[in-house]
């Protein structure tokens, strides 16, 4: 099952974020970005003269949209990570099927004679609770700028997720996919880098420590094979389906968090992360069933008939 690839890349995606979380104590969030599409461009380029691809595409504004989109969603989600505890910053990043799943409602309810679907909104109302029981511990930490910031990246990522998919319906090998946005990462890593410095001299931290050197290599090889995976999952397989299987990442990040960061969450915590858990899997499955609606996604998926 081509979706299945989603679970491979949410626990690609999980690892990249143990390796970011300890990088950010060693690197600014724009380096950190920066190598990541470093790493990524050689490994495709690689693989790409493997393979005998190219790298000419039509679609070269498609590819703008969801490189520039899928950047600034990533420069805040590693900054959130740096800022929250590993299994938080994951999960509320890990939101985007819920606006995933709302959009597509949306297109449903705009072509099925405006019938509301409450199963799907109450659905997507549950899962702000949990969002609300996750962080109740921030509100008291002063760390409520941080998860807004997550969550505003859990917005963009769906944009760019769907764009995906439109781009992989459109024939876009994931190398290619995959490439441009690595590209779109070294440039906006490198503009970061030297807006943070202020006009002042732009100095990189140093790669002269084996542990950092690995740790940036870490995130560069997990990113490329997860935003392959993704990639491959979005245009080969069902979109709710691989939606759905992307929750697996708050599982995979939850335990990273307590094994690696001994992070420890109360019972408050804990049971929001669940909730969004099955929240988020009943929205997307809930789009797939009998309904008027439902038959019109499972059938032509909206993101298809755009392309």
């Amino acid at each position: 099952m081509q979706s299945l690839w989603m679970l491979f890349a949410s626990f690609l995606f999980a690892a990249m974020g143990v390796c970011v979380k300890i990088a950010s104590d060693m690197y600014s969030t724009s380096e950190i970005v920066m190598y990541r599409g470093i790493v990524g461009v050689i490994v495709l380029l690689a693989l790409i003269r493997i393979q005998g691809g190219t790298l000419k595409t039509k679609f070269a504004m498609g590819h703008l949209w969801r490189s520039v989109i899928g950047v600034i969603s990533l420069w805040l989600w590693f900054f959130s990570i740096h800022k929250l505890p590993l299994a938080t910053a994951m999960t509320l990043n890990y939101l985007s099927p819920i606006w995933i799943a709302v959009w597509l409602f949306a297109h449903g309810w705009w072509h099925a004679q405006n019938r509301i679907e409450w199963p799907l909104i109450l659905a997507v109302g549950m899962s702000f609770v949990g969002v609300i029981l996750l962080l109740q511990p921030a509100f008291h930490s002063d760390q409520l700028v941080y998860a807004l910031i997550a969550i505003g990246s859990s917005v963009l990522t769906a944009m760019a997720y769907m764009q995906v998919r439109k781009l992989g319906l459109a024939g876009e090998p994931e190398y290619r996919v995959v490439f441009y946005f690595a590209v779109t990462n070294i440039v906006a890593g490198l503009f970061g880098h030297v807006a943070e410095a202020g006009g002042g001299p732009v100095v990189f931290h140093s790669l002269n420590t084996g542990y950092g050197f690995l740790l940036l290599l870490g995130i560069g090889l997990f990113a490329t094979a997860a935003q392959v995976s993704m990639t491959r999952a979005y245009r080969l397989g069902n979109t709710l389906v691989v939606a759905n299987l992307q929750y697996t990442g708050i599982v995979f990040s939850s335990a990273w968090g307590v094994i690696v960061f001994s992070d420890r969450f109360d019972w408050h915590s804990w049971l929001g992360i669940g909730v969004i858990l099955i929240s988020g899997m009943a929205a997307t499955f809930y789009n797939t069933k009998s309904t008027a609606r439902g038959k019109a996604v499972a059938a032509t998926d909206p993101i298809a008939s755009e392309v």
